[in-house]
């Protein structure tokens, strides 16, 4: 048995009892049911699922407006399940940031690798983002230390790599990071040039 938490969003009862009769089969969890846009993204938000299994034609807020709701707030990704194939579909789908298209109708042996393919393609996603963050925090921290370093040289005469020695050494001492350490440096030294 899965693990995986699914939601999923259908406004024809027929058909989302189909649906969860297969993903049921396919070993998933049917977490919720949504019969419209506007409950499926409130069930998203509460429930927490791992995947949302979306129609795009729903009254009130159609899948695509939800799924780019979800994906605003990267709650969950999403795999949208239509009987529409257009272009004009398919492309607010790719800028909704859905992980997934599944054309109906479909067989119960298709829909298990376009749920794993959406999984995957979501966690790599949230890698990225995390990467990227860290990136630039890494960066950020580069950028006020090197400028912590230049007040040390020039106020206390220091070289570069006395400098950066120093702002270690208190980084250590303090058991602060480094960043905090030369922010601190900078906040010191522009309240005393402000005096």
């Amino acid at each position: 048995m899965s693990d995986t938490r699914i939601l999923v969003a259908e406004d024809e009862t027929i058909t989302r009892m189909d649906l969860r009769e297969m993903l049921e089969n396919l070993g998933y969890a049917v977490i919720g049911e949504a019969s419209d846009g506007v409950a499926a993204v409130n069930l998203a938000r509460t429930l927490k699922p791992d995947l949302v299994l979306m129609d795009i034609k729903m009254p009130g807020l159609d899948g695509i407006a939800a799924a780019e709701a979800l994906a605003e707030e990267h709650a969950t990704p999403v795999l949208l399940l239509t009987a529409y194939s257009d272009k004009e579909f398919i492309d607010r789908a790719v800028d909704a940031g859905v992980m997934g298209y599944l054309v109906k109708p479909f067989l119960e042996a298709q829909l298990k690798p376009a749920i794993e393919v959406a999984l995957e393609r979501w966690r790599e996603k949230r890698q990225i983002e995390h990467d990227l963050a860290q990136t630039q925090e890494t960066l950020e921290t580069r950028k006020l230390v090197e400028r912590a370093k230049g007040v040390l040289m020039d106020s206390q005469n220091l070289k570069e790599g006395e400098a950066f020695r120093r702002i270690q050494r208190l980084s250590m001492n303090s058991r602060k990071s480094m960043r905090e350490v030369a922010e601190a440096i900078l906040l010191a030294h522009e309240a005393g040039r402000s005096l």
